[in-house]
């Protein structure tokens, strides 16, 4: 895969002296062995290794890193947890990560006026844990919310298994403090929403890094629903559990969640957590309504009959708050529990519409089966966001090679069928070459002119998003860099 040319200059021993008197040096990583650590984030079919890493505390230090960068010519990428999956913050080209884990406090949580301010190294669970009790909770959930940051989220404009009732990260976006690529800091909306004619706040959620530096972000919280109602319908096969899923949605019902699970996961996470998945199961779907209590009980027996009628074999409800908890913990764990069945995997976030599942799910399984790959699923399967997972061996070439392949073709499949590349994983590096299938070379010329207004060096995560580093023509051999691994 081409990720284009990045051109920079070297980064110089006065250059790494003046971001150490920013920073200090306990706050400066440039040694080979430390900064291969930040050689890729989840996406780990492609690496590029950072010239160096700081560690910044304030909007003030970013402000100050960012001006060095221009000053010098050199390159730079935000980073949050690494959790991205599509080569979001690789450091193309080299130059200097800006790691925001260390800007990681909740500044404020009003309740009465129902936002949170907080640093973008805040872990998304870290906001939930703490609005606990109030009433109150930040409705964004993704699945890796453990480890992921908000400032994350934001980049990539995150879902989550709620996404289907609550909306994805830009619906709950208030306002954004950061640093643009000349290194001022600016600030769009804040706690009484956007406060402008232009909608700046939602064009720069999703941005992927490439407008600037989130230092700081003003979010909504939402009112805890009165009651849930968590369910798992369990389904001989994948092809019945998602007819199950179209005539729930058909029914008029938006649970507040819709999740499915295949046989690979349901055996991997039954290992691990020991909850009673049943292993025979082709698949199993967790279904959570939320509300007022009547309401909810309407919604969770109407559900239930929808997927007997299909062809559920059973549905189960949660009896105790500790049994939703244990099924959340094992849907959102999911990835983790992979580590079971593969040393290494490449989870892909193609969209269709909901009626096309039965067929991406048919495609995928016979995709897998011609290049000689495992494949498992857990998705998002109210909105039609699928994560299909292929296992491989990264130490083994050839697999390396079908896997890119498989994906590839996983991918324009989606699109054949009405859908996109990504729902919530963004385009990163990983997607480029999709980015002429889906938008014309008007729509191109159009998002690069943005790009270039917010960005106008192309030194902030240069080389992501759009076709090529320069333009939309064609595509230019990655820079090689003297101790870093070409990107493939």
């Amino acid at each position: 895969m081409n990720i284009g040319t990045v051109q920079s200059n070297p980064v110089t021993p006065q250059f790494l002296q003046r971001l150490a008197a920013i920073v200090g040096p306990e706050r400066l990583l440039d040694s080979i062995d430390e900064l291969l650590v930040y050689e890729c984030d989840g996406y780990v079919v492609e690496k590029t290794v950072p010239d160096v890493v700081v560690f910044p505390t304030s909007a003030e230090e970013v402000s100050r890193i960012v001006r060095e960068c221009v000053r010098f010519g050199i390159p730079f990428v935000p980073r949050g947890a690494g959790t991205s999956l599509a080569g979001g913050c690789l450091p193309v080209g080299g130059g200097v990560m800006i790691s925001l884990t260390k800007m990681n406090r909740i500044v404020e949580i009003n309740v009465r006026d129902r936002y949170a301010v907080v640093e973008p190294g805040v872990v998304n669970v870290r906001l939930t844990r703490a609005l606990a009790g109030s009433g109150f909770h930040y409705a964004p959930d993704p699945s890796s919310q453990g480890a992921c940051t908000i400032g994350g989220n934001v980049a990539t404009n995150s879902g989550g298994p709620h996404t289907l009732k609550y909306g994805v990260t830009v619906n709950h976006i208030l306002g954004v403090e950061y640093v643009n690529p000349l290194g001022e800091i600016v600030q769009f909306g804040g706690p009484c929403g956007r406060g402008d004619e232009l909608d700046l706040t939602g064009l720069f959620v999703g941005s992927e890094g490439t407008f600037g530096v989130v230092t700081k972000v003003w979010v909504s919280i939402t009112r805890d629903p009165a009651a849930y109602r968590t369910m798992l319908a369990i389904f001989e096969t994948v092809d019945v559990a998602t007819r199950a899923i179209s005539n729930v949605i058909g029914a008029g019902i938006v649970p507040a969640a819709l999740e499915m699970m295949d046989q690979g996961i349901v055996g991997a996470l039954e290992a691990a957590y020991k909850f009673g998945f049943p292993l025979d199961a082709g698949a199993v779907l967790l279904i959570e309504v939320d509300g007022l209590a009547c309401a909810v009980d309407d919604e969770a027996q109407l559900i239930t009959k929808i997927c007997l009628e299909t062809g559920a074999r059973e549905v189960r409800l949660s009896k105790t708050e500790e049994e939703r908890a244990l099924l959340w913990k094992c849907r959102k764990q999911a990835f983790g529990a992979i580590g079971r069945l593969s040393p290494s995997y490449c989870t892909q976030d193609g969209v269709v519409p909901r009626t096309r599942l039965p067929e991406i799910l048919t495609a995928i399984i016979d995709i897998g089966a011609r290049y000689q790959l495992r494949i498992v699923n857990v998705f998002h399967a109210g909105d039609g966001n699928i994560h299909p997972i292929l296992l491989f061996d990264e130490r083994d070439a050839e697999q390396v090679k079908r896997v890119m392949e498989a994906s590839e073709e996983i991918l324009n499949t989606c699109i054949d069928l009405g859908g996109s590349v990504t729902g919530e994983h963004g385009i990163g590096v990983e997607k480029i070459s999709f980015m002429k299938r889906l938008f014309t070379p008007e729509d191109l010329a159009v998002m690069e002119a943005v790009r270039d207004v917010f960005n106008p060096k192309g030194l902030c995560s240069p080389a992501k998003m759009l076709p090529t580093a320069g333009g939309c023509g064609t595509e230019t051999p990655a820079l090689k860099h003297p101790g870093r691994k070409a990107a493939m």
